[in-house]
């Protein structure tokens, strides 16, 4: 049997004859638990506002997509597509272009992009189920654009008698002064079948129209694209179809997956995620001060007890270990319930959404069990470290007095 650990819980359990002293263990077994538990939410609700910031790029940013290294498009050659094609683990891949242009309608301007895409493109990137109102029709009369930009230009789906103006500036060299200003840009009226929302930011930013359209548009011929979007089947090895996607394309050509296209989003997310935790992990270094107290509370309170163990042959290393041992369930027995109590909380809020953003949006919320393991193993350290100072004032001259 193991002695310390027999003796350290039976001081767990027992009540200390001093009332302060079990007031002391109560409060300090009473922070553990809340500050577990706040940690364990705070972790849940940065890991549910991550997934729901992310969720806005998946519906714009594929899998893996090929820009260009250098300038803003490059060309596909038949032969390259058709090697695309035979690709082992590439389910879809869909091309695109994109430029920046001037948007005008009734007075009202807003500068813009436009994406031009082919068929293939909301089979690769559901881009299509963030549609608002209207239809997902693209083609040599008709784009879908953001919710911003409709507002912002005061136009409503099927205005067919005033249809938005889109104005894109002519590739060439040359002085403005030289020429006039209408020779300067490409124009074409176009009608906006359906409106797309997801945020701000992009609401604001594309217009979706035809691919040839835009490419027409911008004068560029149908070899030329500003990115390819790809789509991988189920079960393919990323690294495998990254490697043949790169030996097709070429060196001129860069592959970029999500999290490389929103660097600077990722970033953000989890340097927030790790500044919390650090703040949080501060707070509970903080809180676990109480257990270094309370345990040599109690080892002031069990001296006699102490003294008597001596004398029948426990070791000054076994007395140690005992507090050690009491500490250590102290903090971690905190830690579980602590955890419990924040699972419940995390729970009821993905089942009820009793916390609310807006009165149609809950808090975002995930659950995640690396987030326990972090939480339990965050309180162990800090339990086993908070123990062990404490538990070294057992000395001879403390057993002795």
């Amino acid at each position: 049997m193991n002695f310390p650990l027999y003796i350290a819980k039976r001081y767990v359990r027992s009540k200390s004859s001093q009332n302060a002293v079990n007031i002391i263990n109560f409060i300090t077994f009473l922070v553990i638990v809340i500050g577990s538990a706040a940690l364990f939410i705070v972790l849940s609700g940065f890991a549910g506002l991550k997934t729901f910031s992310l969720s806005f790029t998946n519906s714009f940013d594929p899998e893996l997509k090929a820009l260009p290294v250098t300038g803003k498009f490059f060309r596909l050659t038949p032969a390259q597509e058709q090697k695309l094609s035979a690709v082992e683990g590439l389910a879809h891949y869909a091309k695109e272009i994109e430029e920046k242009v001037y948007l005008e309608h009734k007075g009202k301007n807003h500068i813009a992009y436009i994406k031009g895409i082919d068929s293939n493109y909301i089979k690769v990137i559901p881009v299509d189920s963030t549609l608002y109102i209207g239809d997902w029709a693209l083609n040599e009369k008709q784009v879908v654009s953001g919710i911003g930009i409709a507002n912002i230009l005061g136009v409503t789906i099927n205005q067919f008698r005033s249809p938005m103006q889109i104005y894109a500036f002519k590739p060439g060299t040359g002085s403005i002064s030289q020429q006039s200003i209408r020779s300067l840009y490409n124009q074409a009226p176009m009608v906006i079948a359906g409106v797309y929302a997801v945020e701000a930011d992009l609401d604001n930013k594309y217009v979706f129209a035809d691919l040839a359209l835009t490419q027409a548009l911008l004068e560029k011929d149908e070899t030329q694209y500003s990115g390819i979007n790809f789509k991988l089947d189920d079960d393919a090895n990323i690294q495998e179809v990254r490697a043949s996607l790169n030996s097709i394309l070429g060196d001129d050509i860069a592959l970029k997956n999500r999290e490389e296209l929103n660097s600077t989003l990722y970033k953000m997310l989890n340097t927030e995620n790790v500044a919390t935790y650090l703040i949080f992990t501060l707070v509970l270094i903080i809180a676990l001060f109480n257990v270094v107290g309370a345990i040599i509370m109690m080892i002031l309170d069990k001296q006699q007890n102490s003294k008597t163990l001596f004398s029948l042959g426990t070791t000054i290393k076994e007395l140690r270990r005992i507090y050690f041992v009491q500490g250590v369930l102290v903090t971690g027995l905190g830690g579980i319930i602590g955890v419990l109590i924040g699972s419940l909380l995390i729970w009821s809020q993905l089942l009820f959404g009793w916390l609310r953003i807006t009165p149609s949006l809950a808090y975002p919320v995930e659950y995640r069990l690396l987030n326990v393991f972090i939480v339990l193993g965050t309180i162990l350290v800090l339990g086993v470290i908070a123990s062990k100072i404490a538990s070294s004032r057992i000395n001879k001259k403390l057993i002795s007095a």
